[in-house]
């Protein structure tokens, strides 16, 4: 009897740290360190699904400049008001490298009738698809200069990063599609002398020959040996790397609460083997079948 009643006592003991436990983990808050910051602008589409919206913003004074962006949402509920063109005000949280918006509120309804804001894609297909590609000078993982014009008679896709980037869905998503990529093309003998992946870092401070190679490296299957011909990694100057990505519509900027990290749009660019820009995927609503479809398109309209 005195055995069962120290069995039950242990039990209820184990039950309550488990339920403390469980409450701890549900309510757990932002870290003391958290940065918060006023945040005004335009929704230019919502996606339920993710529970986030790409929002056309204000700056914010301090911490970056006027972008558009897809941002978590934190207050679920407000999901079913938001539409594009709606006026919202929230407060954005940076929070260890993650970030989200609460306490969302919308100022003004859109108006019947009117037109929704471009999409960052929409926007981008209209400013660079048909436009040729100049000759941007840069430096690969091997420390050889390479120049764009060095992949002309070759689709190519063209996507930027950097190696220290915290968010999965942002650069380790670009990698991941491209590393999927170059391993599938590896088996193509249609397509792997006509294919190149290109993957340009904006932090070029710290993402150093070396450091790309061996970025690059992790990205493939452990039995696959990393093809630095099919797709190449990419620093230069601060100069050089800011006229490409401004070419590709990419914005980045240091994030002021924390030098380690780069507050950054997604942009990935399709460019002909007559080198000119076919597509553009302006965020991560994308995946590998739908990029090499375009690198196949674009090698198809070359041969009509």
């Amino acid at each position: 009897m005195q055995k069962k009643f120290l069995f039950l006592v242990l039990f209820c003991f184990i039950i309550s740290i488990f339920s403390a436990c469980q409450k701890t983990e549900t309510s757990s808050a932002p870290t003391p360190e958290a940065k918060r910051f006023p945040f005004k602008g335009k929704v230019v589409s919502v996606n339920k699904a993710k529970n986030s919206a790409t929002i056309l913003h204000d700056e914010i004074p301090g911490y970056m400049d006027s972008m558009t962006m897809e941002f978590p949402i934190k207050d679920t509920w407000v999901m079913d008001e938001l539409a594009p063109g709606a006026e919202i005000q929230a407060e954005l949280v940076v929070n260890k490298g993650d970030f989200y918006l609460e306490h969302m509120g919308i100022v003004a309804a859109p108006k019947p009738g009117q037109p929704a804001p471009p999409t960052a894609a929409e926007q981008a297909e209209k400013d660079l698809v048909g436009k040729v590609l100049p000759d941007f000078k840069l430096t690969n993982q091997d420390g050889k200069r390479i120049s764009t014009n060095d992949f002309r008679g070759k689709a190519l896709a063209i996507t930027f990063i950097y190696t220290r980037c915290p968010l999965p869905n942002y650069c380790p998503l670009m990698s991941m599609h491209f590393s999927e990529l170059a391993m599938n093309l590896q088996k193509r003998d249609d397509l792997k002398d006509k294919v190149r992946l290109l993957t340009v870092t904006f932090d070029p401070k710290n993402d150093t020959p070396e450091v790309l190679k061996k970025y690059g490296a992790g990205y493939y299957n452990k039995d696959v040996k990393p093809d630095f011909i099919l797709w190449q990694f990419a620093t230069g100057t601060e100069e050089d790397v800011r006229k490409i990505a401004d070419f590709a519509g990419l914005a980045y900027q240091p994030d002021a609460t924390d030098k380690t990290q780069i507050i950054h749009s997604l942009r990935t660019i399709v460019i002909s083997p007559e080198g000119k820009v076919t597509r553009i995927f302006a965020g991560n609503e994308w995946g590998t079948d739908q990029l090499l479809k375009e690198l196949q398109s674009s090698l198809s309209a070359e041969n009509k």
